[in-house]
């Protein structure tokens, strides 16, 4: 399927990025979205400064039902929950080498999100912060039917932002138990990652 797709990266830039050409030979580059892109994914490169959520909506809606991924010369968390608030299903460094660009692609075609291992820690502790404010209470009847007392204890340490390590320290089990467990809760709850998780846990996506 990576091999095959089709890739529409959107650039102010007349060149193309020799990572993102070694990544993807056949790409297209284009200035701007217009008509319904002939993609299977469609990359943007973020402008610097003030607008950002403006532009992401505009190519949002103008890419389609077509996945986009943000591409960002410097990534940030504030930068990453806008994105991710527009409706991208990827975010990450628009500098990234071409191995992880194709892990990115394979990723999201595959239905699953993408915001980078360093980055997603930030975004979850984030995310949790805005939900802890905006929720007073959690809404465990939305997600929590049908999982185990320990694997609600998993569930909402991840969506406070914890890493597995941490969570292993805090439950006082192993990590390859949590994991095991965190694999249970993405089964039960059909998700694909801990993002999705942490969205549905403190109620601001629905099961």
């Amino acid at each position: 399927m990576l091999e095959q797709a089709r890739h529409l990266f959107v650039a102010p830039e007349v060149e193309p990025r020799k990572n993102w050409r070694a990544a993807f030979p056949d790409f297209s580059l284009s200035d701007r979205i217009s008509g319904i892109p002939d993609a299977d994914l469609v990359w943007v490169l973020l402008p610097e400064g003030a607008g950002v959520t403006k532009l992401l909506a505009e190519w949002r809606t103008a890419a389609g039902k077509l996945p986009v991924v943000a591409l960002s010369d410097e990534p940030s968390e504030e930068q990453g929950l806008i994105a991710l608030n527009s409706g991208v299903v990827g975010y990450c460094n628009g500098h990234a080498a071409p191995v992880v660009l194709r892990q990115v692609a394979d990723t999201v075609l595959g239905g699953g999100v993408w915001v980078g291992q360093r980055l997603l820690q930030r975004l979850l502790a984030g995310v949790a912060r805005v939900a802890a404010q905006k929720y007073a209470q959690p809404q465990l009847s939305a997600w929590a039917y049908g999982l185990t007392e320990r694997e609600i204890e998993v569930a909402r340490a991840v969506a406070s932002g914890a890493s597995n390590k941490e969570i292993a320290s805090l439950l006082d089990i192993t990590e390859r138990t949590v994991k095991a467990h965190l694999g249970s809760v993405f089964d039960k709850l059909k998700l694909r990652d801990r993002l999705q998780l942490t969205l549905l846990v403190n109620g601001i996506a629905k099961r």
